[in-house]
């Protein structure tokens, strides 16, 4: 079965709710002239499958979608709410709210142009197929990409890591320190995840902190112009065409009062990245050996885009080439707008995303605002 719909929003995270709602602002009607279709089995896109521990105190900022507070959702005394329950129960409010209709759990296979018999993905035509499990095809005229990086953790290889016969987990797949008890862990990675987690586990038992680079810790409050400054980094590197660089290179860490007790422990003592793992530890380049049970690789994820690889919307070096007022615009298929992609990659990028990516596709497939 096939259905036809002017836009197609893939996820619905925080910038394909913010999608929606900007599409229905503009006056389209889900299930009529769009669809949001999403893989999870219920509403709080990436938050849902955050580790326990991550409250409302410890989290950097949950930031409010266009129309609804997060606050008015929150009981009185829910400060320490776990994340993964808090923002999910925010979602579904806003979706009920908003009467946005995402569809789930519909997992999208692929995204492509058909040929005229309908066998194989051709190059550049006016409509797109999205295949899924769940809803069958859809056909849209525009697609707005709000897929994130949740299903994609990047473990970086490293020789001996086969042979390795403890536990290798990705930050994706933690919940609690306690787990660790008694066991020494490596921590690796330089982001905010990292030494959050890397705090954690280590009132419980010992670790090891190794980074790639030398981490920087800012003491100074976080202003908008540094945002500001992070933000158009990574705009400028994707429309150039370049992979989307690290926040954190440009911001720093911020040394908030648990890290600072966590360095007065001594637990910030960081290492170079090792060379080698070996079966029962990490080896660097100089000989010295650390024992360890457990490798937590907390390095990050990459764009969720597989889906797309039919399009052929990488360059050269992997990157995709972005325009449009917010760089939301694939600048080969202007029919596309990935969002939480790049410079929408934080809450309040994909906000303005959904805003910027709603109002230019319309725009350009002639879908007028008076539409009701």
């Amino acid at each position: 079965m096939a259905s036809d719909f002017d836009i197609v929003v893939i996820g619905a995270g925080q910038a394909g709710l913010s999608a929606g709602y900007h599409l229905r602002r503009l006056g389209l009607v889900p299930e009529r002239d769009f669809r949001i279709v999403d893989h999870a089995p219920g509403p709080g896109g990436a938050w849902q499958f955050r580790w326990p521990s991550l409250t409302l105190t410890t989290v950097n900022r949950v930031h409010d979608l266009p129309g609804m507070s997060f606050a008015e959702t929150l009981a009185p005394g829910s400060e320490t709410a776990p994340a993964a329950t808090a923002v999910p129960h925010y979602y579904e409010l806003y979706e009920k709210r908003f009467d946005l209709r995402v569809q789930r759990q519909v997992s999208v296979r692929v995204v492509c142009d058909r040929t005229a018999d309908g066998q194989s993905c051709a190059g550049r035509g006016e409509v797109l197929h999205v295949e899924t499990e769940g809803a069958g095809t859809l056909r849209t005229r525009g697609l707005i990409n709000g897929t994130g990086t949740w299903e994609r953790p990047f473990v970086p290889r490293y020789p001996g890591a086969d042979t390795f016969t403890g536990r290798q987990l990705h930050t994706r797949d933690y919940r609690t320190a306690e787990e660790f008890t008694g066991e020494h862990v490596v921590v690796v990675g330089g982001g905010v995840s990292a030494v959050q987690l890397l705090d954690e586990i280590s009132r419980v038992t010992s670790t090891t902190w190794v980074t790639r680079s030398e981490p920087v810790f800012r003491t100074e409050p976080f202003a908008p112009e540094d945002g500001r400054a992070a933000v158009a980094m990574v705009e400028d590197r994707v429309r150039r065409g370049l992979p989307p660089g690290s926040v954190v290179s440009v911001t720093g860490l911020p040394l908030d009062e648990r890290l600072r007790a966590a360095r007065d422990r001594g637990v910030l003592r960081r290492q170079p990245m090792f060379e080698r793992i070996e079966r029962d530890g990490v080896r660097w380049a100089d000989g010295t050996f650390q024992p360890a049970d457990v490798i937590l690789w907390a390095t990050g994820f990459r764009s969720s885009l597989d889906h797309l690889a039919p399009l052929r919307l990488r360059g050269p070096g992997g990157g995709i080439t972005m325009t449009g007022r917010l760089a939301t615009q694939v600048a080969v298929d202007p029919r596309i707008h990935l969002i939480g992609y790049g410079p929408s990659a934080s809450t309040i990028g994909a906000n303005r995303a959904g805003r910027a990516a709603a109002a230019e596709l319309t725009g350009r497939l002639g879908i007028s605002r008076d539409r009701r």
